[in-house]
């Protein structure tokens, strides 16, 4: 079964196809359920793999099934190939499940649109390419689906380019990506300078054998990290994602959760050997890397009013839970943490685009409220989500959470602060965004009853009211919507048992379920942390992780529902520590003129040197050319002179030896 593990990009690129040759035919709805269809049929082709590969002992379950040889220069061999194994089988079974349900939701939320056949067009690109990304047995078939969910983010992120912001957002996105992809491919060939080749088994096998020296083991890292950096949203190339939040909702839900950002965590894993066998200095980088990204954003998502930017800085900072674990040598727990941060994070973006389809497309917090009343289905999903990226147990954030914190401690005691700091700071900002959308006053009765505003931070613009076109009433999403919220609910409560821990006293044949799967791929890799403090004392860890989320949603309650503590939120965080500021003035202003500069130098200089060597030798083979006249006795003499001027350097030479 394994050998048919190309049908997995295969029905979704049947999708694109068939609604890229018949989708103004089949329309609104047909349109979206083939979409859906192709990519839950990849799911079912991913799950038959799985059982295909967990049938057989851990040293065989690894399948490559080659097409054609595609780039066969010289020693340049490379095959489009793809790699079953459990990594690639784990990433394509949550990416095609997630977006299955991402795309059925679709279907009820883009229903009217005039672009909607094009829409799931280039929904199930965006699949395609990111199984390729993660089914690639190469560095250069990895690249094709990496390139392709780049390009699928431009035209989702524009998807609704007649508006200018949705437009800029595309663009963003597409150029900030840009240098990250400059960072693999120089990986790639520096990887092939090494070992001869691209593929994964050969340039892991190099690093585990010791024939990849350390300084380019390094380097190759680094520059991975680089792209993964641009690809995952981290420092310093993270601003692209919040702008992201300018393509419709499902697209937020599907990038966020189960493609794009989760590719440049997925690449440093598949490359671990080569991170044990760089200098001590590169996983320490990644890791805080992802330390001070998680920080960072959450600290911003403190002060966010749209509902899903609260939403895109909370997968930033908790992408950089998975770098931070990366870089502590915790693969396992990395992508455990990526499995269940899918289920909630779909969850609570599909959650948002159902309170927004229920507010007549109204994204400001500020405006909402007591929406639980109107939309309980809704709520009570959304709320599952919130306890779940919270870290409260027994919900999937807290088992994938607490497993990084312990491998941190037991590698940086430094950071570890900073991620119990975070995880303070996520409960505390996702329980505001609760109150402030579900519980409270009904703030959105005011604007649509009176000519008010929603008090206004100072320093920060007037908001519009623009729902003040009279009596309205939130409303529940249709079935088509809601379905995939209570299944998505259902992953986020129960995504914990996939990798329960063995303190509990679940032996661990069951316990270590995903450790075991993902053995083979991590072996080397992998961290070992037993006998250490973190080890021996993980029901201390375990108290002080419940204890954060718990001191997180107390406080946010005491400020935002009970009203005593008076709100704190400063610019700085509302404008993202101005960074994105200073990054667009530095671009228009010095940057321009430096890039203006190496224009001016590459057009005076550089084509000045070309274009005057050309002048110099046709000025030159001119004047030769006027030698050249063509008659007889003029060779002659030129002839005879050289002849005299030879002999007469020979007399010279002869006298003076």
């Amino acid at each position: 079964m394994a050998d048919l593990v190309w049908l997995i990009p295969a029905f979704p690129l049947a999708g694109f196809l068939t609604i890229l040759l018949f989708g103004r035919r089949l329309g609104d709805p047909k349109a979206g359920y083939l979409a859906t269809a192709a990519v839950f049929a990849s799911f079912a082709v991913a799950a038959a793999v799985y059982f295909d590969l967990l049938s057989r002992p851990e040293e065989d379950r690894q399948t490559v099934v080659t097409l054609f040889s595609w780039v066969p220069v010289g020693t340049l061999q490379v095959d489009l190939a793809f790699l079953a194994d459990p990594l690639s089988i784990l990433m394509c079974l949550f990416i095609t499940f997630i977006a299955g349900w991402i795309h059925m939701f679709a279907v009820g939320y883009m229903h009217g649109d005039a672009k909607y056949s094009k829409f799931f067009l280039y929904m199930n690109l965006f699949v395609f390419a990111m199984t390729i990304l993660v089914l690639g047995e190469n560095l250069l078939v990895t690249f094709l689906g990496w390139e392709g969910v780049g390009t699928c983010s431009y035209l989702l992120i524009a998807f609704w380019h007649t508006r200018e912001s949705a437009a800029t957002a595309g663009k963003k996105a597409f150029v900030t990506n840009r240098v990250g992809d400059w960072g693999v491919m120089l990986a790639m060939f520096l990887a092939f300078s090494a070992v001869g080749s691209l593929s994964y088994t050969v340039l892991n096998e190099g690093a585990e054998t010791g024939t990849l020296a350390a300084s380019t083991a390094s380097a190759i890292a680094i520059l991975l990290l680089i792209g993964a950096a641009g690809k995952s949203a981290q420092l310093p190339l993270y601003l692209w994602l919040p702008d992201a939040m300018e393509g419709p909702t499902p697209v937020s839900a599907l990038i966020h959760a189960a493609t794009m950002v989760t590719g440049g965590v997925f690449l440093l894993t598949r490359i671990n050997p080569v991170i044990q066998a760089s200098y001590d200095w590169v996983p320490t980088t990644i890791a805080w890397v992802g330390g001070l990204t998680a920080l960072f954003a959450a600290t911003i998502a403190l002060a966010q009013n749209d509902i899903k930017k609260v939403l895109a800085y909370s997968t930033v900072s908790q992408i950089g839970y998975m770098m931070l674990a990366v870089g502590s040598g915790a693969y396992v727990a990395g992508i455990f943490h990526m499995v269940t941060h899918a289920g909630f994070k779909a969850l609570l973006f599909l959650g948002a685009g159902s309170v927004i389809h229920g507010m007549h497309e109204e994204q400001d917090m500020r405006r909402m409220g007591a929406l639980r009343k109107f939309m309980p289905i809704t709520a009570a999903t959304f709320i599952v989500g919130w306890l779940a990226i919270a870290g409260v147990p027994p919900f999937s954030g807290f088992w994938s959470k607490d497993e990084i914190l312990l491998y941190t401690l037991a590698d940086n005691t430094p950071l570890y602060i900073v991620g119990i700091i975070t995880a303070v700071l996520t409960a505390f900002y996702m329980t505001r965004q609760i109150i402030m959308v579900f519980f409270g006053e009904a703030r959105w009765t005011s604007l649509a009853n009176a000519e008010e505003a929603p008090e206004v931070a100072e320093g920060e613009p007037p908001v519009e009211t623009h729902n003040a076109h009279g009596e309205f009433k939130p409303h529940e999403s249709p079935p088509i919507m809601w379905i995939p919220l209570v299944a998505l609910a259902g992953v986020a409560m129960l995504g914990g048992i996939v990798n329960m821990p063995k303190l509990f006293g679940i032996p661990s044949g069951a316990a270590y379920k995903l450790e075991e799967w993902l053995h083979p791929v991590v072996e080397f890799g992998e961290a070992d942390i037993s006998g250490s403090w973190a080890d021996n004392n993980k029901y201390i860890l375990v108290a002080i992780a419940v204890a954060c989320a718990l001191i997180g949603i107390a406080l946010a309650w005491l400020v935002y529902e009970r009203r005593r503590i008076k709100p704190w939120e400063p610019s700085l965080f509302a404008n993202a520590w101005y960074y994105d500021f200073a990054v667009t003035w530095f671009m228009g202003n010095p940057g321009r003129e430096g890039f203006q500069a190496v224009a001016d130098f590459d057009a005076t200089i550089v084509d000045g040197a070309v274009t005057g060597t050309g002048v110099a030798v046709k000025a030159t083979a001119g004047e030769v050319r006027k030698g050249q006249t063509g008659y007889v006795r003029q060779y002659a003499a030129l002839i005879g002179v050289g002849v005299v001027l030879l002999l007469g350097w020979f007399v010279v030479i002869r006298g003076i030896l």
